[in-house]
Parts: structure tokens; sequence; C-alpha cells
């Protein structure tokens, strides 16, 4: 279980002293950075408003390979081998090359924290000054400064604002029951552009509506695809979710998972593109520490690393348009067609690669330049 390290009361100070590397936003992505950073003797201040563990935002799944790359087995509730799609004409069931899993949130971080030797302290970061940052506790500065705190892109100057931003919004809840299968429903009785999905994840099952259109509200059917499961419509959480690529650097600070519009499109999947470029912006940082290359260079290397996935994300983005065109009377035979598993196994081995577990490694930096995967 996550580690209790934050102040409160008269406990909460504060905040002094310069620290190496401050990295603001201690869920996935922040945390995989401080990972990277672990044993390179440097201080690393870790920020966030919520205590690690506290403030699960997604559904929460993964593929298995990136949770046993990361040493989190631990977390894991449920293991898929099947993705099952349903669409108003049909079912089909994939059988995928690669499981699939849910896990636990906070005992995920609690183990990724377990790995850092990183500070960590509760403050709400607010905005910056040049490599100062201003927080409810007051500033904090570093050499280097990292912003994992999501689609808000706080230390930047290219703020978002919903609806009027490429966002998806989601909303699920957690009623308490026991489930086999991972399930997909393109149907615009839930969503007209979107998807609705059923995760289970051992004693609870994470049921929820995703939007692509940011103007849609979501709340009403998540609770008529609850129902239509004959689970409670109980435990909601919700979130914006980008959905278009944006710099990773700007203005001398690195940005990391949502922040950086890491997300990928379609599928709306987070959690290991921020684990992905968590760990490549950590080796830059670790490097720069170590005096192998200046800030500069850090910068430009990581910018061009993510940079270079830029072809990808915006197939998957013409991919996401697309779906909600297609005639909802051709969606079952589409879908059936490629449930062919030749086909399976080719495309989801082509996703798996745009982020792949064995990037992680051990999360030590690597010798040779980074390269984005093939």
């Amino acid at each position: 279980m996550p580690q209790r390290k934050t102040k409160r009361g008269a406990e909460r100070t504060p905040l002094t002293g310069d620290a190496d590397v401050l990295v603001c936003g201690a869920s996935f992505a922040g945390l995989a950075v401080a990972r990277a950073l672990a044993g390179s003797g440097a201080r690393v201040l870790l920020l966030d408003r919520y205590e690690i563990g506290e403030r699960q935002t997604s559904a929460c799944a993964a593929p298995t390979g990136w949770l046993e790359a990361l040493g989190l087995e631990d977390s894991i509730r449920q293991t898929f081998t099947e993705l099952v799609v349903h669409t108003p004409h049909g079912t089909s069931r994939y059988r995928l090359p690669w499981t699939f899993s849910t896990f636990d949130y906070p005992q995920l971080c609690g183990l990724l924290f377990d790995r850092c030797d990183a500070e960590f302290e509760t403050a709400k970061v607010d905005g910056r000054s040049g490599f100062t940052v201003h927080t409810d506790r007051g500033d904090a500065s570093a050499a280097l400064v990292v912003d994992a705190l999501g689609w808000r892109r706080v230390l930047g100057g290219q703020g978002f604002q919903p609806p009027d931003a490429p966002l998806s919004r989601g909303l699920e809840v957690h009623p308490w029951r026991a489930d086999r299968d991972l399930e997909i429903w393109i149907d615009r009785r839930y969503v007209p552009a979107g998807y609705g999905w059923s995760f289970p994840a051992g004693d609870e099952v994470r049921i929820g509506v995703g939007s692509f259109d940011p103007r849609f509200h979501v709340r009403d059917t998540t609770v008529l695809l609850a129902e239509d499961l004959g689970a409670d419509p109980v435990r909601y959480q919700g979130n914006w979710i980008p959905h278009r690529l944006r710099d990773a650097t700007e203005d001398g600070v690195f940005f990391v998972g949502d922040s950086a519009g890491h997300c990928l499109p379609l599928t709306a999947e987070g959690i290991r593109t921020a684990f992905y470029f968590g760990i490549a912006c950590g080796r830059e940082l670790r490097a720069v520490l170590r005096g192998d290359r200046t800030r500069e260079e850090a910068l430009r290397r990581y910018h061009e690393f993510s940079a270079a996935h830029e072809w990808k994300y915006r197939w998957m983005l013409r991919a996401q348009r697309l779906v909600p065109r297609v005639p909802p009377r051709l969606l079952a035979p589409a879908i059936g067609v490629m449930g062919a598993q030749r086909f399976v196994d080719w495309s989801f081995g082509h996703y798996l690669r745009i982020a792949p577990p064995s990037f992680a490694g051990d999360s030590l930096p690597a010798p040779e330049p980074l390269r984005a995967a093939a």
C-alpha cells in the first residue's frame, strides 16, 4: 500500500530548499520519471495535490507485459486473454495476442513509489516563473522541471479549456460484483462518437462511457449502460482525456503523460504511454545529472523522441474520426472481419509496439541514444 508521506495540519509547513529535479504530478507519468531517477544521487522532489495513490481517474488497465516489466504484478486484479466487442447488430470475440490486466490503483502507485528514492510533498501547483514552481505551500525550484500534472498543462503556456479543446470525456461507475469478460460497446445508443466499456477487476466492475466529442454529456448513458448490465451505478469517477499529441517540451520544461497529449487517440489508453514517455524523460534527466549532456540537449532529444511518434498518433486520430461515420448496419460485419485471428495478431501487435513493454527494461539509462519504438 502507498506510504503516507503527506503533511497535514500544523505539519503542513511552507516548502523550503531547492531540488535537483522537480516532478510535478505523482501519478503514472510522474512516478515513472521518478523511478527512472532512482539511485542517481540527485534530490528529486515529487509534488502532487493528493497523496500518492489517493485519486484514481481511469479504468486502470494496461497490457500485462508492462506491469510485469515494471515489477507491478502484485497490483493486478484480473487478466484477460480475450476482448468482446458489441455493436447494435452483433458481437465478436477477439483472442488477443497479448494479455490485458486491470489493477488496483493505490497499490500500483505505492509499488512504483517504493522503487523511487524521491521525496514527496502534497502541494497544489499553480504555475511557475522560470524554473521556480508556485504552489499553495510556497515556491520550489530546480534546474530540471517536469510537468506530469495532466491535460491542464499547468506549467505550459498552451492551456486547454474544455469543451473547446481536443479532449474526450469519460465517466465510469464501480459496482461491487465479479465478472469474466473484458467488453467494449460501439453503440450510438450509449454515445454518438465513442464507446462504452466494462472492465472487471476482481470484486468490482468498472463500467463507463467515453465520448470523443467533449460536448456530449456521458452521465445519463453511463447509468444506462450500467442498468443494461444489471449493475448499480455507484462510486462515480470521471476525467477529461486528451486525444492529440502536444509538444513534449516548452520553455525549458519537460512534459510527460496527458500534459504532452501522450494518451492514445481512439482507444484513450494513456497508462502505458505515461510509463513509456516517463521512462524516456527520466533517462534524459539522468544523463544531465551525470554530466553526459546539457539540459538543452536533453530537451531537444526528448522532444524529438516524442515527436517521432506523431505519425502513429495522427493515424489513430483519423481512425477515431472515422469510426462514428460508419453506418451501424455495417459495424457488425466490419468488426467480424477484423476478428480474423491473423488480422487481430497483426493489428494488436502493431498497436502494442507504439509503446512496447520491452522499452521498460530496468528503467535505468539506455547506453545508446533513445529511439522511438518501431
